[in-house]
């Protein structure tokens, strides 16, 4: 009898999870926000770009640069996981988002749903020297109009929900992969590119069934809408060799190594800030896919809570000082790094503005 009534208690607890985030989440007023974009520093954005652009290319420089910072294992990570290779035991050592422990089940299972590695890969477009933009969505994109310079680069990635449509003459118009997680993925898929590939980070085990149910165009189970904290999208409209599984070690060499975070231990309630933001995760995915590494669209600029934190609405940059799992200013030091020793560049200057006039 007891047993019966901790199981129901449990479940109602379940069923209040979603209201108890709602009422967690401040209420920030979305009043216009004043911004204006300089035509002269557009202009030394514009002219950094296509210096980036028409420069010569210098093949494996970004991951080059980065294995300074990361183990010698590191020699061998691939950015997603296929369904002919096996998974190696260390990726169960951790949980998600720095690997598959508990999961192992459920992860093969998915794994099974994926392509093999031989399958053409729309994300590697040549053989020549190649160069990836991350593009994030900050809203020191907005006013830009950077959309065409963006279209140019080889391999494009872009985050969670970030839109195109009205946005893409800042943001462009094109999108290789769509770096996500089910609460940040579009409710409404928004890239028309038929070679798009959507790029799934798992950071809970509910994740991995949504992401088995979006490829096989299933709905997903009642029980796992309960553990996501806001509405994911019940499809997504592509075949089923467009969908990536980001290897867990992309995530893990991030947080650890990169940032020096310490590993990851269990807690009973809440995450220490030693999850890295989707945007250091998607540089180091993209250190693996192309020979140099651009960013657009990064940087928060705290000390200007009236400008908009993205490029897409109206919210201030203040909202940052509501979030409390990742640490943005050892983030924000470490691209800085990054920048300064040439590599990866900053597009827009909002990590270290190597174009900006004094």
């Amino acid at each position: 009898m007891e047993r019966r009534v901790l199981t129901v208690v449990l479940f109602l607890s379940f069923l209040a999870l979603p209201i108890f985030w709602i009422l967690l989440i401040p209420k920030t007023p979305c009043k216009p926000l004043e911004w204006k974009v300089n035509p002269t520093h557009k202009r030394h954005v514009h002219e950094h770009v296509h210096r980036v652009l028409e420069g010569q290319c210098h093949s494996g420089s970004t991951r080059q640069r980065l294995l300074s910072q990361l183990p010698a294992s590191s020699l061998k990570t691939k950015p997603f996981l296929w369904s002919d290779e096996p998974l190696p035991d260390d990726l169960f050592l951790y949980p998600p988002p720095f690997g598959f422990r508990g999961l192992q089940g459920k992860v093969e299972d998915l794994i099974k749903l994926l392509p093999h590695s031989v399958t053409p890969q729309p994300e590697k477009t040549s053989a020549k020297c190649q160069r990836c933009v991350v593009v994030g969505n900050g809203g020191i994109l907005k006013g830009l109009e950077l959309g065409s310079l963006i279209d140019r680069f080889d391999i494009i990635i872009r985050l969670n929900s970030g839109p195109l449509g009205e946005f893409s003459i800042d943001v462009g118009s094109k999108t290789n992969i769509r770096m996500s997680y089910p609460e940040g993925t579009p409710l409404h898929w928004v890239d028309t590119v038929p070679q798009t590939v959507f790029a799934g980070v798992v950071y809970k085990g509910v994740d991995i069934s949504w992401m088995s149910a979006m490829i096989r165009n299933l709905t997903v189970p009642l029980w796992d809408w309960l553990f996501f904290w806001q509405k994911v999208p019940d499809q997504i409209p592509l075949e089923p060799q467009r969908f990536r599984l980001v290897n867990p070690h992309v995530i893990r060499e991030a947080a650890l190594d990169l940032l020096k975070y310490s590993a990851p231990r269990s807690r009973l309630w809440g995450w220490d800030q030693n999850v890295p933001t989707l945007g250091v995760c998607a540089l180091n995915l993209a250190s693996l896919l192309c020979d140099e590494v651009s960013l657009a669209g990064f940087g928060y600029n705290l000390s200007q809570q009236r400008t908009p934190l993205h490029y897409y609405e109206e919210l201030p940059m203040s909202a940052m000082w509501q979030q409390k799992m990742h640490n943005v200013d050892r983030e924000t030091e470490l691209l800085k790094v990054l920048v300064r020793n040439g590599a990866i560049t900053d597009l827009t200057g909002g990590i270290h503005c190597s174009f900006c006039h004094s």
